[in-house]
């Protein structure tokens, strides 16, 4: 089966993607991987994506599906994947079911991570850097052992412009104006499961594997 799992930025999505890959068997594909294999192994498409890909560029989403619907057909995708990443617009998902649909394909289930806006806020607002040795802290999962000092080298934290709450809470918003859009498609295609992000990684993980084995 082929799933797509997505979910805000902070609601812990590529860790429980690379949990269900390992439970199921399942290949997980994110767009990113994908792009930089087509480019290493030189493939047609890949070559078509480079100039994007090494411009900052959005790669054009005919040739990301294209990329997608090779990935899929290749040996170790038999049993299916887990699409992470794509899509992240109503275009891009109806394109990609129009692709899909050429070749007798469908995506089988779409597990949306929920997790309340203020639970996202406190996971990806509370990261601080070290200016001295780069180490990474988090005010609530791994904080120093003294507020803005660096319990390796004692350098100064700070917060980069990324991790400051009023970006990230942007990247929110953005991120819920092209998401809403997904959900609505999905539920009304039957093909949507919702899965409480909140909880702990291993309960959300048990939601995850019940949803896809339940299919």
């Amino acid at each position: 089966m082929d799933v797509i799992l997505f979910g805000a930025p902070g609601a812990g999505k590529g860790t429980q993607a690379a949990i269900l890959a390992e439970k199921t068997g399942l290949v997980h594909i994110t767009t990113g991987e994908l792009f930089r294999e087509a480019i290493r192994q030189e493939t047609e498409l890949g070559k078509q994506a480079k100039p994007y890909y090494d411009g900052g560029q959005l790669v054009p989403d005919r040739l990301t599906i294209a990329m997608l619907l090779e990935r899929l057909s290749q040996s170790d995708c038999a049993r299916g994947a887990i699409l992470d990443g794509f899509p992240r617009t109503l275009e891009q998902a109806t394109a990609l079911d129009e692709a899909l649909a050429q070749e007798g394909k469908a995506i089988d289930k779409v597990i949306y991570i929920q997790v309340p806006e203020n639970e996202l806020l406190g996971r990806l607002s509370g990261r601080w850097n070290c200016r001295q040795c780069s180490s990474v802290y988090h005010e609530r999962f791994q904080p120093p052992r003294q507020a803005g000092r660096c319990d390796q080298c004692s350098g100064e934290l700070y917060q980069r412009d990324d991790d400051k709450p009023e970006t990230v809470r942007r990247r929110l918003e953005v991120y819920a104006q092209q998401t809403a859009p997904l959900i609505d498609y999905y539920r009304a295609k039957g093909k949507l499961v919702e899965i409480d992000g909140g909880k702990s990684v291993e309960e959300v993980a048990k939601g995850l594997l019940a949803a896809v084995e339940g299919s």
